[in-house]
């Protein structure tokens, strides 16, 4: 086997990470943008990613180094969390006390495939709690599908603010 065969990419490393993890979900969609246009959503932590996330209301990042990153998030219910993980290009995954987030995107030939996963933390285990949280990663899955359209279209057509009008008479 050589270097290249030995190689996993980013959405099979989440399957393993998922495969791990007691409880956890994973749900894998192909969004029909660039892996860059859909990271350009999913790690800007401080603007998109609220914006698909369930319950988040403000990601704040406070230190970053490389790809190691610490954050603070408010959910939508004034909870906070403070995130400590890795985030890079097509990779995150941020954990706190009690909560997880993974997510992770590859190029598939001009469109990206993305996997999400996440959830409540068992404190001293590595377990999630599995109660909603595929109807939560389906509903992320489905705001950041609907962001991603958004970008490209705006990506596209830049003087048109992503909405295209009626054919000219």
């Amino acid at each position: 086997m050589n270097g290249d065969e030995a190689m996993i990419d980013d959405v099979r490393r989440l399957r393993v990470m998922g495969a791990g993890v007691r409880g956890a979900r994973i749900v894998e969609r192909v969004l029909p943008a660039p892996l860059d246009v859909v990271w350009g959503v999913m790690g800007d932590l401080e603007g998109g990613f609220g914006e698909f996330q369930p319950d988040m209301r403000s990601v704040r990042v406070l230190r970053r180094d490389g790809d190691r990153v610490e954050a603070l998030a408010r959910s939508r219910y004034g909870l906070r969390a403070r995130f400590h993980g890795v985030l890079r290009p097509g990779w995150c995954w941020l954990q706190s006390r009690f909560l997880v987030i993974g997510m992770a995107a590859v190029d598939e030939g001009g469109r990206t495939r993305v996997a999400l996963t996440g959830g409540v933390r068992v404190p001293g285990r590595a377990a999630l709690v599995p109660f909603g949280a595929r109807r939560e990663l389906e509903g992320a899955m489905a705001r950041l599908a609907e962001r991603v359209v958004r970008q490209e279209a705006r990506r596209r057509c830049p003087g048109s603010g992503g909405t295209a009008g009626p054919p000219p008479a």
